[in-house]
């Protein structure tokens, strides 16, 4: 009997001892990254080859028709080309995503150990961060958002090593590669890098130039690609009823609130687009511009047309009575500073994406007669789980969360932007760390991008603060410890 107690001990040991030579910088990132990849291949696995939407299929259709546009990232375009020519498909850049997720998530609790914060608590945060339905299941989203989100992470995690004066040359690699993937992800990317970066060298002294120079490359490269080398190659340019449809808005907001800044020229060329009725409809809800744009009568190849006098109008407008167009800009960008959702009879609660199955139109793009239904490329698409079971498990987990009595903590990005402040301001004045006041950046990145152009009240353009927001509340502690540091 004592031998067979002794033998589980004996091994026990071994086990120990092997974790002992894992050197001890190495335990941290080593421990997080597979405990959160072993939670995100539970969602991948539930939902393989990855969650879809609308946009999805859109990037599909792209990338196999020939037809690419940099209205989507060129840059998550071509990982969803590559992904459709190896086996797997799909689920080959989903997977990816995961590792990713689980290698940004690891590096940021490495980083928040420089200043203070213990791995005994940033640990299980990323581990959370896994496990919640907002944030976990996002990252087997076949979405562009996804990869935008894990480099504005990059940028945080590095930014919290600069704050320490801890940065090596692997965070200014992640730092600028990270800066670069949100300007290349997204389009209007590259303010959230701008604002990451002027805050890191407002902040940073002895790294300023250093700083600039990154800043200045990444903002530089996404708009070069967008003005110039994407149209250089054959990626057609966004079309103008695109690029200026929140314009279009904001005239349809001013149009049913003050009908009379409007002069008989002014409404015939708005009349040329859709009846004026429908300018008052869509005006009259200032959450949602899709309400005027994506309505079946809004002629977009007349918007094209009489873009610049739209312009035009819009411009005396902004001139006149500017209170509007920020009244307008304001209430689309609800989602970027308000914790609670607006009325539900203006289509302006949080608008979340669902996790069921995809559907065999593909949200209307494989539509009857449409290219995208006899493109074989569709069926990397649809779903076939690994397991049915943990399918409906991770779907109850998923509409479980989006109880709207949660929506508030789980689905808000600027509740968190809010918490994060704080803990941040806190720390700041605990350490007498100015600099320390740059890690809200990424987080005003956010919202001020957000609140600047923003088409509707979706949760996964503010998705970013719920994965970098929860690591600064691991600050506390380590004010605390600090101040007990002093007073001893």
């Amino acid at each position: 009997m004592t031998a067979l107690l002794d033998e589980p001990t004996a091994e026990g040991s071994d086990r120990a001892r092997h974790a002992r030579r894992v050197p001890d910088r190495w335990r941290l990132p080593l421990a997080v990254g597979v405990g959160v990849q072993v939670v995100l291949l539970a969602w991948w696995a539930a939902f393989y080859p990855g969650l879809t939407s609308y946009d999805s299929a859109a990037y599909v259709g792209q990338v196999t028709s020939g037809y690419w546009s940099s209205e989507h990232s060129v840059a998550y375009n071509a990982l969803v080309w590559l992904a459709l020519h190896v086996p797997g498909k799909l689920a080959v850049l989903t997977l990816g995503q995961t590792v990713l997720a689980s290698a940004a998530l690891a590096y940021t609790c490495t980083a928040m150990r420089a200043l203070g914060a213990r791995g005994r608590l940033t640990a299980p945060i990323a581990l959370l961060i896994a496990v919640a339905p907002p944030t976990g299941a996002f990252v087997v989203y076949i979405w562009k958002d996804v990869p935008f989100t894990l480099c504005a992470v990059l940028v945080f995690a590095a930014s919290v090593r600069l704050v320490a004066r801890r940065a090596g040359r692997f965070d200014w690699w992640m730092l600028t590669l990270g800066m670069i993937g949100l300007g290349q992800f997204r389009n209007n990317g590259l303010g959230v890098a701008l604002i990451a970066g002027l805050a890191l060298i407002v902040a940073i002294r002895g790294r300023r130039l250093r700083l600039t120079v990154v800043t200045v490359v990444a903002v530089g490269l996404s708009l070069l690609c967008q003005l110039v080398v994407f149209p250089a190659i054959g990626i057609k340019q966004p079309a103008k009823s695109s690029v200026y449809s929140l314009n279009y808005h904001d005239v349809a907001v001013a149009y049913a609130a003050q009908p009379d800044l409007f002069g008989a020229a002014d409404k015939a060329v708005m009349a040329q687009v859709t009846p004026l009725a429908d300018w008052t409809r869509g005006g009259s809800n200032c959450y949602v511009s899709d309400q005027l744009v994506l309505a079946w009568n809004f002629d977009r190849p007349a918007a094209e047309r009489v873009n610049d006098r739209l312009m035009e109008i819009w411009t005396k407008v902004a001139k006149k009575r500017p209170d509007l167009i920020a009244q307008a800009r304001i209430c689309r960008g609800h989602i970027a500073w308000s914790p609670f959702p607006g009325p539900a009879a203006l289509n302006a609660y949080t608008w979340i994406a669902s996790p069921a199955v995809t559907p065999k139109e593909l949200y209307g793009v494989a539509a009857p007669g449409t290219p995208m239904a006899s493109n074989p490329n569709r069926f990397a698409l649809y779903s076939h789980p690994v397991s049915f079971k943990l399918r409906h498990a991770a779907e109850f987990w998923y509409n479980l969360s989006k109880t709207k009595q949660l929506d508030w903590l789980l689905f808000r990005g600027a509740t968190w932007c809010y918490l994060a402040y704080a803990a941040i301001v806190l720390f700041a004045r605990s350490r007498r760390m100015r600099a320390a006041y740059a890690l809200a950046g990424t987080l005003v990145g956010f919202q001020l991008t957000v609140l600047a152009a923003n088409p509707a009240p979706l949760y996964r353009y503010m998705v970013g603060p719920l994965f970098i927001a929860p690591f600064c509340l691991a600050l506390l502690p380590a004010r605390r410890q600090r101040a007990q540091e002093r007073r001893g």
